[in-house]
């Protein structure tokens, strides 16, 4: 569970998250919001990228803002952005390895990283380049990365952004079987309304870095203030 108590985040006179408390309890959960809402600074802010003005953020109880980045990764936060990151002169599975170094015991990493390319079916490509894969498999890898090392909370910056419809939804539904496999919870930030309605069960929603709404996805997603706001409805 995350607990989010009186963040703010300032870059001169811009609040970019000003005074969110939230709590994200369910295995997966969803952010939304307008363009400039806050939600990848918010990301930032758990990842330890960005330091905030005032407030705390607590993974199952432990306090984040307290860690280094590294620290957090050891602790089991993984992330994901909206442009991946795979290293282009690396194989599939030394991108993953490349993780599991600063998390794992060297006995475990081989196994970990096995086990993680099962999962996203890429196994079959462990030994390509980075530079030859395609969109989806590039997604793929960047969720690979996030599973590996026993991850306790796993952030998705627009996971599937780029994807055609068939390949959206087999990334949905490995998605939605982390966190019943790794036992890990994960937060999605993406565009894509029915989307984020059919895999997260409780949705966070920002508006010029403010809490306007916070519950059941399907509560959340008819609340009129959120339609006017994110969905553009009068």
């Amino acid at each position: 569970m995350i607990a989010i108590t009186d963040l703010t985040i300032q870059f001169g006179g811009i609040k970019p998250v000003d005074n969110l408390s939230a709590r994200l309890s369910d295995p997966i959960c969803g952010l939304i919001g307008p363009n400039g809402a806050g939600k990848t600074t918010l990301l930032n802010a758990l990842s330890g990228f960005v330091r905030p003005r005032q407030g705390h953020v607590e993974l199952d109880g432990t306090s984040l803002l307290a860690l280094s980045p590294l620290e957090r990764v050891r602790a089991g936060l993984r992330r994901s952005f909206q442009t991946e990151q795979v290293v282009e002169d690396l194989t599939v599975h030394d991108n993953v390895a490349a993780i599991a170094d600063h998390v794992l015991a060297r006995a475990e990493r081989a196994d970990a990283v096995g086990q993680a390319l099962d999962f996203v079916r890429l196994d079959g490509v462990a030994r390509r380049l980075g530079r030859e894969l395609n969109l989806f498999q590039r997604r793929l890898v960047e969720l690979a990365k996030c599973l590996v090392g026993a991850p306790r909370l796993v952030l998705l910056d627009e996971p599937s952004a780029g994807l055609v419809q068939e390949e959206s939804a087999i990334f949905r539904d490995l998605v939605l079987r982390v966190p019943g496999h790794y036992a890990a919870q994960l937060v999605i930030i993406d565009h894509d309304v029915e989307l984020i309605r059919f895999m997260c069960s409780q949705t966070l929603v920002l508006d010029f870095g403010r809490r306007l709404a916070l519950g059941p996805t399907a509560e959340v997603l008819a609340d009129p203030d959120v339609r006017r706001a994110y969905l553009g409805e009068i």
